[in-house]
């Protein structure tokens, strides 16, 4: 079937749906640019105007500033009418020199010195601290937040133990008490993946980087687990974080740092396809995730109103099953990653 804002899909064996096109907030805490105020706001209503329901934030986004920009919205709608996700993992914390902190890697953001703590108390804490910043009574879900190498190097095992003697038990008290209808886990890197939803009772991963147009290093490892446990998948950098919005032109960012040589020659590769084919880069990329029977969300980010608009131009675009058929032809998508055909159905 055709997928629209409207369409909707279940989260794994909850009572969660989302709506299979939604809005990351990581770009309105400031991640590559000062992101005024009027234009955050302007940001969040033309995703609300547009049909956007379906928001996805975190603490560490600006170090709180993303999620008092997205709750600062959204507390002006009706509760029941959008969905709003989180992460915990991290609280925050007045720094002791504020006049000399160093809010990197956000190029603006907020004052806030961040503290990993995946304990009970500290998971606890995140989400309260969480929902005094967006300023509502309740989020939809909760998710657990950079639990891999990739963040914390050699303290991951100091970080997994911590959750497993307490930090899944308060997020599982959470969710039994009906304050939240599901409980996730983001990921960065495609080990951490099978890893994450072999280990604990999570009903979705938000996966950032390992399974997008330009990687499915995770399709038959992460994203065959979640298949195969009814774990769904949300896809957290549809654009790759950046360098499949923005093209080959200029500096294009991937996986949150300026793409290598390679990485552009392969989205050169891509443009070709889709200037042969008529299709926008960005809409093959919006699209692309969506064909996989875990997936149901995709939610790229936007640091302005046009970008937010051009996004869900791109989403509606119709491409023809050919082009599709031409990529793994070329080798530029892998030989048995599920793909959309005209009809946006799943064929393999």
């Amino acid at each position: 079937m055709n997928l629209t804002l409207a369409t909707h899909r279940r989260v794994g064996r909850t009572a969660l749906d989302l709506p299979v096109f939604g809005l990351g907030t990581a770009h309105l805490g400031e991640l590559y640019k000062v992101v005024d105020e009027e234009v955050a706001r302007d940001t969040m209503l033309a995703a609300w105007n547009g049909g956007v329901r379906f928001f996805d934030t975190a603490p560490w986004y600006g170090r709180g500033l993303a999620e008092h920009r997205c709750g600062g919205f959204l507390r002006t709608k009706p509760r029941g009418e959008f969905v709003v996700t989180t992460k915990v993992g991290r609280t925050l914390n007045r720094p002791a020199d504020p006049r000399t902190f160093d809010r990197a890697p956000w190029r603006g953001g907020l004052n806030f010195e961040v503290n990993f703590d995946y304990s009970y108390d500290g998971i606890m804490r995140s989400y309260e601290q969480c929902l005094q910043r967006l300023a509502l009574d309740t989020v939809d879900a909760l998710i657990i937040h950079d639990l891999d190498t990739l963040v914390h190097g050699e303290k991951t095992e100091f970080h997994l133990n911590a959750f497993e003697r307490g930090g899944m038990q308060a997020l599982s008290e959470i969710k039994a008490s009906g304050q939240i209808k599901a409980v996730g886990v983001g990921i960065n890197i495609a080990e951490s993946l099978p890893q994450m939803v072999n280990s604990f009772d999570v009903d979705f991963a938000i996966v950032a980087m390992p399974y997008t147009l330009l990687d499915q290093s995770s399709l038959h490892t992460g994203m065959a687990a979640c298949a195969q446990r009814g774990i769904s998948v949300v896809i957290g950098a549809p654009f790759a974080s950046g360098i499949l919005a923005t093209g080959s032109k200029g500096t294009g960012m991937y996986g949150y740092a300026v793409a290598s040589p390679e990485i552009q020659a392969k989205v050169r590769r891509l443009e070709a396809v889709c200037k042969s084919h008529g299709v926008k880069l960005t809409a093959a990329a919006l699209r692309f995730p969506l064909a996989h029977p875990a997936v149901v969300s995709i939610i790229p980010g936007a640091a302005c109103a046009s970008e937010v608009t051009d996004n869900l131009a791109a989403f509606h675009e119709k491409i023809p099953a050919a082009f599709w058929s031409d990529l793994k032809t070329l080798n530029l998508i892998d030989s048995d990653a599920p793909v959309p055909n005209g009809a946006g159905t799943v064929r393999r």
